[in-house]
């Protein structure tokens, strides 16, 4: 499975960087000097290999600087590009508490008591922390929001394909979070 560590958002000054949105709990080892990326653009299937030349940090955002991109145009014709890797060059995690989203993504919910909930379709990472996006059992749209965390998330058993929650007080009601004048 192909798992996107960053996208070339623009370009940057006139030698060619360009800033990386960052996509990975590991840059400082994906987008190492010498680090060869393989990239393609949105939707097409052929994959580029580029060697990073240089990496810095610049107010908070990754700046590289590519081999063979060597002036601002050549720069803005990256805009876009996924940087990927293929799922089955990750290492296992030590820790048994953490897990790649792509790991979760398709596993089912249920209830402790065993009540089906529904599916993983998606790990959402936000400013207040991870969020579970599962599509209800049944259901062909729309999404349930569960916060990833101790408290609800009781357990995850990626070789069983479970995931456990204990969602507090109705988490699990289609109307959670509207007020009464359904705003």
């Amino acid at each position: 499975m192909e798992l996107v560590v960053g996208r070339v958002a623009k370009s940057h000054g006139i030698k060619g960087e360009v800033v990386v949105e960052v996509r990975t709990d590991e840059p400082e080892d994906r987008f190492a000097v010498g680090a060869v990326l393989r990239g393609h653009k949105p939707r097409e299937q052929t994959v580029s290999t580029y060697t990073v030349e240089a990496a810095r940090d610049h107010s908070g955002r990754l700046l590289l600087r590519l081999e063979g991109v060597s002036d601002r145009t050549a720069a803005d014709a990256l805009r876009g590009t996924l940087f990927v890797i293929d799922s089955a060059e990750l290492e296992p995690s030590d820790d048994p508490d953490e897990f790649y989203d792509h790991e979760l993504e398709g596993l089912s919910v249920r209830l402790a008591d065993g009540t089906e909930v529904g599916t993983v379709i998606e790990v959402l990472h936000s400013a207040a922390g991870e969020l579970l996006s599962i599509r209800r059992v049944g259901e062909q749209s729309g999404e349930l929001l569960v916060p990833f965390v101790a408290a609800i998330v009781t357990s995850v058993s990626v070789a069983d394909g479970v995931v456990e929650i204990d969602p507090p007080e109705g988490l699990l009601d289609p109307d959670f979070g509207e007020s009464a004048d359904g705003k």
